[in-house]
C-alpha cells in the first residue's frame, strides 16, 4: 500500500464513519504505510473518537461573504463526529494538520473555555451587537457536546447578555437546551435552522452516518416548535441523483412538524471534499457515481466545484434552475416563509460581572 495517496482504509475499521480514506492533508507531509518487510498479517485498530482540549484568545469568527447573512459565527469545536461525507467544513481540518477525510470524523478539538472567553469579548466597549451564528461550520449538538456541554455554556451567556444566535444543527441533542431556547424565544432572541437531506434512512446512514435518523429530526422540529422556537428547514445539500427527487417531501414532512420558513444549498465539493465524496459514491452508489458528478459538474462549468460568490451555494444552468423552480413551488404550496423574522439586537446589555455591584442610584 505504500504510496498510495488516497489511503483507503478497510471497511471495518472505519464502520460507522463516513469518509473512505484518510489522505493528507494540504499542509501535512505525505502520509504512506510502510512495508517492514515481513509478510505477517497484523491486526488494526478501528478509528477511534479522540478529543484534544483547546483555549482561543477569540470564539468570535468573522466574515465578508456576500453568499451568507451573518458576519459572525461561533464554533464551539473543530471537526465533526456526525461524519457526513458532503461536509464542505473537512477542508478546515488540513489547518490543524489533520487529514480532511477519517481524521476530521475521529481526530476532534472542543473549547470547554469558550463561554469565558467570548463573556470577556462581548464586553468589550467596541463590541457592536449583530446575530451570532453557530453551526455554520461544525455541528455544535455533536456526540461529544453531551459530555463537554460548551453549547449549552456558550448559550448561557448569549441569554445572559440578550444577544440574538441563530443556530442551525442536525443534532437533536438540542433538545436539551429547550429550556434556555424557550426564554429566548419569547424575546426574539433564537432562531434555529433544522438540517434534513433526506427522509430515507439507509440514504442517511451511509451520507451522514452519526446524524439522528431522518425521523428523530423531525420529532425534534416539534417540540422546538411546540416550545415556540422559530424553526427553519435546511435541506442541505440537495444532492443531484440521489437525494433531489424528496425535495417536495421533505418540505411537507417539515411542515406538518412545526417549520415555517425553508432554504436549500445544492451540493458543495470544495477542496479535499470532492475526492472523498468520489470515494464514497464509488462504493456506495457505483451505479449512478458518474451520473451524480455529471450533474455536479454541468452546474460549475465542468469542474467539481466553483467557489465564485453568488455560484457556489445553488451553482448555475439548467438544472440548478429546475431545482430553485421546484423548491419554490413547494415552498409556496407548503406555506413556508423564506426566511424567519428578524432577530431582535435593541436588548443587548452586559449583565453584571463577577463581584461587579449595582449603583445605588
Amino acid at each position: 500500500m505504500s504510496g498510495d495517496l488516497s489511503l483507503k482504509v478497510e471497511a471495518e475499521r472505519r464502520r460507522g464513519r463516513g469518509a473512505v480514506s484518510n489522505a493528507s492533508g494540504r499542509f501535512e507531509p505525505v502520509r504512506e504505510e510502510i512495508q517492514d518487510g515481513w509478510e505477517i498479517e497484523e491486526a488494526r485498530n478501528a478509528f477511534r473518537t479522540f478529543v484534544e482540549e483547546e483555549r482561543p484568545r477569540s470564539v468570535i469568527s468573522r466574515n465578508t461573504s456576500p453568499d451568507l447573512n451573518f458576519d459572525r459565527s461561533i464554533n464551539p469545536y473543530r471537526g465533526c463526529e456526525h461524519g457526513c461525507i458532503y461536509c464542505f467544513a473537512r477542508p478546515t481540518h488540513a489547518y490543524l494538520g489533520y487529514s480532511p477525510g477519517l481524521d476530521f470524523e475521529t481526530r476532534l478539538v472542543a473549547r470547554p473555555k469558550a463561554a469565558e472567553v467570548l463573556d470577556q469579548e462581548l464586553r468589550r466597549k467596541a463590541y457592536s451587537v449583530a446575530p451570532m451564528a453557530i453551526g455554520t461550520n461544525t455541528d455544535p449538538y455533536q456526540p461529544i457536546e453531551r459530555q463537554y456541554r460548551v453549547m449549552r455554556r456558550v448559550l448561557k451567556v448569549l441569554r445572559d447578555f440578550r444577544h440574538p444566535v441563530a443556530i442551525v444543527t442536525k443534532g437533536t441533542l438540542i433538545e436539551r437546551d429547550i429550556d434556555i431556547l424557550s426564554e429566548m424565544a419569547r424575546d426574539g432572541l433564537v432562531h434555529v435552522g433544522l438540517s434534513i437531506t433526506t427522509l430515507d434512512n439507509e440514504t442517511s446512514r451511509k451520507m451522514e452516518p452519526r446524524v439522528p435518523r431522518p425521523a428523530r429530526r423531525l420529532e425534534t422540529m416539534r417540540r422546538l416548535a411546540a416550545a415556540g422556537i422559530p424553526v427553519r428547514v435546511m435541506i442541505a445539500p440537495v444532492v443531484p441523483a440521489l437525494t433531489d427527487h424528496e425535495l417536495e417531501g421533505i418540505l411537507e414532512a417539515s411542515r406538518e412538524a412545526g417549520a415555517t420558513a425553508a432554504s436549500w444549498i445544492m451540493l458543495r465539493l470544495p477542496r479535499e471534499v470532492s475526492p472523498l465524496f468520489r470515494e464514497w459514491l464509488e462504493e456506495h452508489y457505483p451505479d449512478r457515481a458518474s451520473r451524480v458528478m455529471a450533474r455536479v459538474q454541468e452546474m460549475h462549468g465542468g469542474q467539481d466545484y466553483d467557489a465564485q460568490w453568488g455560484k457556489r451555494m445553488r451553482g448555475e444552468g439548467f438544472y440548478a434552475e429546475i431545482i430553485a423552480q421546484r423548491f419554490e413551488v413547494a415552498r409556496k404550496r407548503f406555506g413556508l416563509a423564506k426566511v424567519l423574522p428578524d432577530l431582535r439586537t435593541d436588548l443587548f446589555e452586559a449583565p453584571l460581572a463577577q463581584g461587579d455591584q449595582l449603583a445605588l442610584f
